[in-house]
């Protein structure tokens, strides 16, 4: 049965495997040139008949993508390019100017946590309250109350009033409490992620378990590594506008030269130029290649033999700190296999270089990998991996060929299995 709201239809079809159709979306303000802050002033304004005019301000232009049901989505894009307001439009707070928002089940956002927290009430009081919100009677709350202070790490604090909190205990709890409910979509925005190490960490944990459960889950981030572990698909929102829709580690290729432009911009009109995928990076790849054992190059690699690659780069500018490293894709799945990199290879600092400056590397290949198709990605970010310089996402292509047991994607090439008892 479905129940249309003008420009957002809730459905609950269990047959249609699409669980959120976004059909082109519009999404603009009006912004009056004559603004009032009192109610003096706007009677005034209303009496005598002042300007009224109003500027508007177009968000989002022509947005149009599914999210089918169990997929991780990511919605990918800088500040102010209108993925929040995207994501509050699927929320149901917003409404489109034009086009249809098609929701298949119930829905939770994750969006402004802590709505509806009372800063006179106590963590416990804020606990129930909020559960109420939610749906939950107190014997519901009861039951999960104590899970919900220990996630929080908040349990010297619930007799304490709200107001004496720090922002992000405040964030901590109501993200704590957010997710007991039960619903068949969730949104999750970025500002999730907050606290120490350790409460980050939980976070992500509680998103790998969405993500085991085959939850259909829409979630914003600027972190490009949390976005490629956990997200399947997603889509690129620029200035408004939507880039490409599709595997997110197409997504965020097209995402990073945007990035690289804004931090290389250095004043309005040069950030207000058209970004393509095409644009010089500030690294080149000079070079990628396998070798054998006898140093011999390659792109047909025998089962279980010792193979290396071997790359080569060059810096067109200053680059401070660099990770560099590779990836390894099976093509077939488009899923990655092995990855290594200065950073997680305990290499360490790799410190400055200089534009015209230029670094070789050799990373082993795992012997284990099967029989297929490999293609390697070439990776260069920031200390902080939060920006890539250089992504060529097919610098080397192979084949793996002679396993005797190609049923997965790794195998041994020596037996690995013995019967330790038969009962005839």
């Amino acid at each position: 049965m479905a129940k249309d709201k003008g420009h957002l239809v809730i459905a609950d079809d269990p047959k249609n495997d699409v669980a959120i159709s976004v059909e082109g979306v519009h999404k603009s303000f009006k912004l009056p040139h004559n603004r009032q802050n009192s109610i003096k002033g706007s009677i005034i304004n209303l009496v005598a008949k002042g300007d009224r005019s109003f500027e508007t301000q177009e968000v989002l232009k022509d947005i149009s993508f599914q999210i089918k049901k169990g997929e991780f989505f990511g919605i990918v894009g800088r500040n102010g390019s209108g993925k929040s307001t995207l994501l509050k439009m699927l929320a149901g707070i917003y409404t489109p100017t034009s086009g249809k928002i098609i929701v298949n089940g119930s829905l939770t956002p994750f969006i402004e946590l802590g709505v509806g927290f009372n800063p006179e009430l106590t963590g416990r009081e804020n606990v129930y309250l909020n559960g109420a919100l939610l749906g939950f009677n107190d014997k519901e709350v009861d039951g999960m109350y104590d899970e919900i202070v220990r996630f929080a790490e908040l349990e010297r604090f619930m007799d304490q009033k709200l107001k004496n909190y720090s922002s992000g205990m405040q964030v901590r709890l109501a993200f704590s409490i957010a997710i007991r409910a039960k619903s068949d979509i969730l949104l999750l925005d970025e500002v999730l992620a907050v606290g120490d190490a350790a409460f980050q960490t939980k976070c992500f944990d509680y998103f790998y378990e969405l993500k085991e459960k085959g939850a259909t889950v829409v979630f914003v981030s600027h972190d490009m590594g949390a976005l490629e572990r956990f997200c399947t698909r997603g889509v690129l929102i620029d200035r408004g506008q939507q880039g490409i829709v599709g595997p997110i580690r197409d997504v965020l290729a097209q995402y990073t030269p945007i990035v690289l432009s804004q931090l290389d911009a250095g004043n309005r009109d040069e950030a207000n130029k058209k970004h393509n995928t095409s644009m010089e990076s500030k690294i080149t790849l000079v070079d990628c290649h396998l070798k054998d054992s006898r140093g011999v190059i390659l792109d047909k690699v025998a089962f279980g033999s010792f193979v290396q690659a071997h790359v080569s780069i060059e810096f067109r500018e200053r680059v401070e700190s660099p990770i560099v490293g590779i990836t390894i894709w099976k093509k077939d799945l488009n899923a990655a296999v092995f990855a290594a990199n200065n950073l997680t290879e305990g290499v360490g600092d790799l410190g400055v270089f200089k534009a015209g400056a230029r670094i070789a590397y050799v990373v082993s290949l795992p012997p284990l990998l099967n029989n297929g198709e490999y293609t390697i990605e070439v990776a260069v970010a920031n200390k902080a991996v939060t920006t890539y310089y250089l992504r060529e996402k097919e610098a080397q292509a192979f084949r793996i060929m002679g396993s005797n047991n190609p049923h997965a994607i790794i195998a041994q090439d020596k037996p690995c299995m013995k019967i330790e008892r038969r009962v005839p």
